[in-house]
C-alpha cells in the first residue's frame, strides 16, 4: 500500500471519490475534497487536479466549515 502524505500528487491516491460544492463557479475556481478515511480528507484545486493534494485530519477540516458558517472568514472578501 503507498504511503498518502501531505503534499502528494492527488492523481496518486488510490480510489478516492473527490466532490467539490455546489457554488462552484462554471470557472470551476474551487477545491475539491475527498474522504480518505474514517479520520483523514483529501484538498486538491479543482483547476489542477493531478497538482498536490493536502491531507487534514476530520477535526480540522470540521474546524473550518464550522468556521465558515459561523462567518468567522467573512473579512477576507470585504
Amino acid at each position: 500500500m503507498q504511503e498518502i502524505y501531505n503534499g502528494m500528487s492527488a492523481t496518486a491516491l488510490p480510489q478516492v471519490t473527490w466532490q467539490k460544492s455546489q457554488r462552484s463557479n462554471s470557472q470551476g475556481n474551487c477545491v475539491e475534497m475527498a474522504r480518505l478515511s474514517s479520520d483523514t480528507v483529501a484538498v486538491r484545486n479543482s483547476r489542477h487536479p493531478e497538482g498536490p493534494a493536502l491531507i487534514y485530519t476530520r477535526d480540522e477540516i470540521e474546524a473550518l466549515v464550522l468556521g465558515a458558517k459561523d462567518g468567522d472568514f467573512d473579512n477576507l472578501f470585504q
